[in-house]
């Protein structure tokens, strides 16, 4: 009765601490992005901030934003933007979350020195309302295959259009440009301009963007847009919408800890680290059976690194690299070659990740230092499977058929030259030179197949016990 009290304690024990935890962790999902405002509350603007590259965490951010917007019926959404640019995928899905809002929307390019290069200039063209605040610019919106970095800022030097290197480009170029000359016309805003923007990686500062009408205007902060935007109509759908937006209560949406786990997990960085945890996780786990530890880490790692993959732009020739350097540091462990195995693995797996990814976004590209920290830790692990080799040639065998050899057995029952020993708790069959007797002690000098060679035992030295009776 008391062992079973014990038992079941802690039981019940785990299972309300369980049923809490899952209960804290709705709650704060719940609340770590909602906001106040419900039918019939207080007037209220959304502020979104979308910092950094355009990625499928920061397209989940304000794809989720919108649609609390456009559940709780709020009067405008504000998206704050500074932007190098980012993933083409990630961009339409924004873009598309922002053309099908029931709430207008307006961009907004700042803090003053921010921009909203490449994709940030398709979203700010894609919304009901467009602003700048002063010292910050946009465009530079080639696709990356034709117009390098594309990020720099700066209009076309010397005035002529860039011309595609093959037809693949082409079609990339005018994909892009009929893409943005379509929202420019759906917003009324400059078509020109946004097809220079594309085809020359033309750029605009503020001022220059809202006289050449690709902004509707400039303002130095949320409070100076709302100000302005005031009374405007927008096209929202099929109808048109007059903006109030006296009075409206600012509020901003935090992204929630989903958002912050894909932000982390989507960083190339993170992924290929995720993934060389996984890899060499299982390998170890692979190597030293029941371990655990490393498998469990290692497979979680895997998961999740490839979880970012499928999430990124993803070089075919990047993958089929990391696959050959697995294979060669499994032959290594298996059959080591002293590291030749090992150090080829090391190699290709860093000509893996520095291809891994097939962008050229600053913020989507893998860091040297990480690059570093994977060809070091190839280099350590092919030294240690090196060392493991070398040290075990001076090891006794422990397994197999030449551990037999040398171990010692009894005598079970003995005909002439053969008979039966006992040896590891097993009956084997024996042969020896000499004729040997039930209950001796043999020694095993050789093996073939089932049956072992042995030989008698040598007697311990007697001296000692002669050196007893003589002191007596």
């Amino acid at each position: 009765m008391n062992i079973y009290r014990v038992m079941v304690r802690p039981r019940r024990f785990c299972q309300q601490a369980i049923r809490i935890f899952a209960l804290a962790l709705i709650l704060g999902s719940a609340s770590l992005f909602s906001v106040a405002p419900t039918a019939g509350s207080e007037r209220v603007a959304l502020l979104l901030r979308l910092n950094g590259a355009v990625s499928p965490a920061s397209a989940d951010y304000v794809k989720r934003g919108l649609e609390l917007a456009n559940e709780r019926e709020v009067t405008l959404v504000i998206l704050q933007m500074d932007t190098p640019g980012g993933l083409d995928t990630s961009m339409r899905e924004i873009i598309r979350a922002i053309l099908a809002s029931s709430v207008p929307v307006a961009s907004f390019v700042a803090p003053s020195g921010a921009r909203a290069a490449s994709a940030g200039t398709y979203i700010l063209y894609a919304s009901h309302i467009a602003a700048m605040a002063p010292g910050t610019n946009l465009g530079a919106a080639t696709p990356i295959a034709l117009g390098g970095s594309g990020f720099d800022g700066d209009d076309n030097r010397d005035g002529k259009e860039q011309q595609p290197r093959s037809a693949a480009e082409a079609k990339a170029v005018n994909d892009a440009a009929a893409y943005l000359r379509g929202l420019a016309e759906l917003r009324n805003r400059n078509a020109d301009w946004a097809e220079r923007a594309v085809r020359d990686a033309a750029s605009l500062s503020s001022t220059a963007a809202e006289r050449e009408k690709v902004i509707d205007f400039t303002a130095t902060t949320v409070d100076d847009l709302m100000a302005q935007a005031n009374g405007r109509t927008v096209h929202v759908g099929e109808t048109d919408i007059r903006l109030d937006t006296t009075g409206l209560i600012v509020q901003n949406v935090e992204p929630d800890w989903r958002t912050r786990l894909l932000s982390v997990i989507a960083d190339p960085n993170v992924a290929l680290i995720l993934m060389i945890i996984g890899i060499y996780g299982l390998i170890f786990e692979f190597l030293t059976p029941g371990a655990v530890i490393p498998g469990t880490v290692g497979g979680i790692s895997l998961l999740l690194g490839l979880y970012a993959l499928a999430m990124l732009p993803v070089s075919y020739a990047g993958v089929g690299l990391i696959v050959l350097a697995v294979a060669l540091f499994v032959a290594e462990a298996h059959t080591p070659t002293f590291g030749v195995l090992g150090l080829s693995g090391a190699v290709a797996l860093v000509l893996g990740a520095t291809i891994l990814f097939d962008t050229d976004v600053p913020d989507l590209e893998v860091s040297w230092p990480v690059m570093v920290g994977i060809g070091i830790s190839g280099l350590a692990f092919s030294f240690i499977v090196a060392r493991l080799a070398f040290t075990a040639r001076r090891h006794a065998v422990v397994t197999g058929a030449e551990q037999m050899i040398g171990i010692s057995g009894k005598v079970s029952d003995w005909t002439d030259t053969t008979g039966y020993i006992i040896a590891h708790g097993e009956r084997w069959r024996a042969v020896c030179a000499e004729r040997l007797t039930a209950g001796e002690d043999v020694t095993v000098i050789a093996r073939e197949g089932l049956t072992l060679e042995v030989a008698r035992k040598p007697h311990r030295d007697q001296r000692p016990l002669e050196g007893r009776e003589k002191s007596a």
